[in-house]
């Protein structure tokens, strides 16, 4: 649509430069932030030769600190809590499935109290996070 005022014309194209840059600034403020929101709390994985675990939704993460605290992505726990907080969170969910991110240098024992009480709450699938070998 040209228009003709004033011996000036009007051109209505959208210019398309203005949203490119746009999508391309988004783009890269995204690639640099998305490895920096790994969520959940620090630990030290164990390292080992283990294959990725493929699953069909996003799994809840369940951390065991040094110092034997327990969080649920980032909400701190106590053992005695751990068994009723899972059940009433995956009350309505079909597939149960916990990801365990404990640190190296915690005790056995205390892991395998925590996996106890993961079970106790009806979980089908644990899997154990850790670091590969390089």
């Amino acid at each position: 649509m040209i228009s003709q005022r004033n011996g000036k014309k009007y051109m209505s194209d959208i210019n398309v430069t203005p949203l490119v840059d746009v999508m391309l600034v988004l783009l890269i403020i995204f690639m640099v932030t998305a490895p920096m929101m790994m969520q959940g709390v620090k630990v030290n994985l164990p390292k080992t030769t283990s294959r990725n675990i493929k699953t069909s939704q996003e799994p809840l993460i369940l951390t065991i600190s040094r110092n034997k605290e327990i969080f649920i992505e980032n909400h701190k726990l106590t053992l005695k809590n751990l068994e009723t907080k899972i059940a009433k969170i995956f009350e309505n969910r079909r597939d149960k499935e916990i990801l365990l991110r404990a640190d190296k240098d915690v005790p056995y024992g205390f892991v395998i109290k925590v996996m106890a009480r993961v079970k106790k709450a009806g979980i089908n699938k644990l899997g154990m996070v850790t670091e590969p070998l390089e």
